[in-house]
């Protein structure tokens, strides 16, 4: 009987085994057929479906960029407009293109689409006019390394925003940080390479770890536009503030000693800095950073499929994808992974409105000390610490998921920008008091965006219908010229497979 057992015992593992060693030969023998090269990758290849000719899986994740229906707690992959949700965000962009339009960002596969559609950048968009240069193109589409290959980096800072519109059809994607003829990750915008330099860094020693953050790095920093350069003050030539380091205060006083402002603010006169999306900043502060995870391994994580390992391009929130994204380190349930992140995320946004609504409430004071006739010599000390508190909380909040990479110095950020404020007005009380008003000061609606937008000025409606005729009319044919140059260049095919 047990000679029985022992051969049926022993019957069962050799086909068990047979199994599994069929499955992995099928697997390799597929990997080898599905990575062989079908269209050669020939210069800079803006158009994803070409590539994704090649790496199906990954072009396939990548499409999902369009999903919208993520949601947590603060944040989603779809439409939101941020101005309906905090009002306080109108006063303190008023004199700004923020304050007339500011959503929640959305997927990679969004970026062309979106920028179109913002009342940021202007209406109607006439060729060769308006106020935003090519430069905002930037982080947008994989045809600005193209353009900057063909113009000349200089001469492609130096153009306007709707010049380039037929230009730049293509949205985020491969060629933005992959080299086509080996794969390898690359940088493909100068401004990083330079700040790198302006640090006393070499890029080009950075590992391949390391490349899996910096190539989301190009864009998702801090960076403003420089009009100063000696020989190229036409262009506004892309530029990340990071010579004196990337902590808040090192930025800020960077942006103090050249005197740079985004813009002047219409109510209280200060000249302040625009924060954009700090996030591989704020990251280095983080935990994570400092134990070698990188941008990747959390928002591109390895999954398989077929029997064949791959990194997923759909870019989104770990939370959308927890057991891919978090348990390669972490052993915690679902649950309490995510009550983990929005425990953080809930105290930090409890400090982030609090300062928000005394910065707005500064600006409007600050508008009346001059309508009483504060003088410039009285306001200057003033308008510096609220453009340093407005600064400070900006740079918290524009970063994208900043109370979870770096939750100890967002903190503190936000808790330096609080001080900040609080001395501004009580400063401007006793101004205040001294031109004799010693009434608190009237304030508007904070609960309406357009109540708040009616009240520094904007006429939103107009805005939106010069938007509409631009959408209708420029758009379509951006789109139609661009498309038709593109379809007459095919892709080379190298295999019939």
């Amino acid at each position: 009987m047990k000679n029985w057992i022992l051969f049926i015992s022993t019957a069962v593992i050799v086909f068990l085994l047979a199994i599994l060693a069929a499955n992995i030969f099928e697997r390799r023998s597929e990997a080898k057929y599905s990575y062989q090269p079908k269209v050669k990758l020939e210069g800079i290849e803006p158009r994803d479906s070409i590539w994704g000719l090649n790496y199906p899986r990954q072009y396939q994740s990548y499409r999902k960029t369009q999903d919208t229906t993520f949601k947590s707690m603060f944040g989603t992959s779809g439409h939101k407009d941020v101005l309906a949700s905090e009002p306080d965000l109108v006063i303190l962009w008023a004199g700004y293109g923020f304050s007339k339009d500011y959503n929640a960002p959305k997927g990679h596969a969004w970026a062309i689409e979106d920028i179109h559609k913002t009342l940021r950048v202007g209406s109607p968009m006439v060729p060769g006019e308006g106020p935003q240069p090519s430069t905002c193109w930037t982080c947008k589409s994989t045809d600005v390394p193209r353009l900057m290959s063909e113009m000349g980096v200089t001469e492609y800072y130096s153009q306007k925003f709707s010049d380039m519109g037929t230009q730049a059809i293509n949205p985020i994607g491969c060629a933005d940080c992959h080299n086509p003829e080996t794969m390898q990750l690359t940088i493909t915008r100068p401004a990083l390479i330079e700040a790198f330099e302006a640090m006393g860094k070499d890029i080009n020693k950075a590992s391949h770890q390391e490349m899996r953050s910096l190539v989301c790095a190009q864009c998702h920093v801090e960076y403003y536009f420089d009009k100063t350069r000696p020989g190229q003050e036409k262009a506004a030539y892309l530029t990340f503030p990071w010579k004196n380091g990337m902590e808040v205060e090192n930025v800020e006083a960077y942006y103090d000693k050249i005197e740079f402002s985004d813009f002047t603010h219409a109510l209280s006169k200060t000249p302040m800095v625009k924060a954009q999306h700090p996030d591989y900043e704020i990251y280095q502060m983080g935990v994570h950073a400092k134990r070698g995870v990188s941008c990747a391994d959390c928002h591109m994580p390895f999954q398989t499929e077929g029997g064949q390992k791959f990194t997923n391009h759909q870019i989104g929130s770990p939370l959308a994808n927890i057991e891919n994204s978090c348990f390669v380190c972490h052993r915690e349930k679902v649950q309490d992974l995510i009550t983990d992140v929005y425990d953080r995320q809930r105290k930090i946004k409890e400090g982030t409105n609090a300062v928000q609504r005394q910065i707005a409430m500064a600006h409007i004071e600050a508008a009346k000390a001059l309508e009483l006739g504060a003088t410039e010599v009285q306001m200057k000390g003033i308008q510096q610490k609220i453009r340093h508190a407005q600064w400070r909380w900006d740079y918290s909040v524009a970063s994208h998921g900043a109370a979870f990479h770096a939750p100890l110095e967002t903190s503190r950020i936000v808790s330096s920008a609080t001080a900040i404020i609080q001395e501004a007005r009580i400063e401007l009380t006793r101004l205040l008091a001294t031109l004799g008003y010693n009434q608190p000061v009237p304030m508007p609606d904070f609960t309406s965006k357009e109540a708040l937008q009616a009240y520094i000025g904007l006429d939103i409606p107009k805005e939106k219908a010069a938007k509409v005729t631009f959408m209708d009319q420029v758009i379509p044919q951006w789109l139609k010229e661009g498309k038709a140059r593109e379809a007459q260049k095919p892709a080379k095919i190298v295999s019939s497979r």
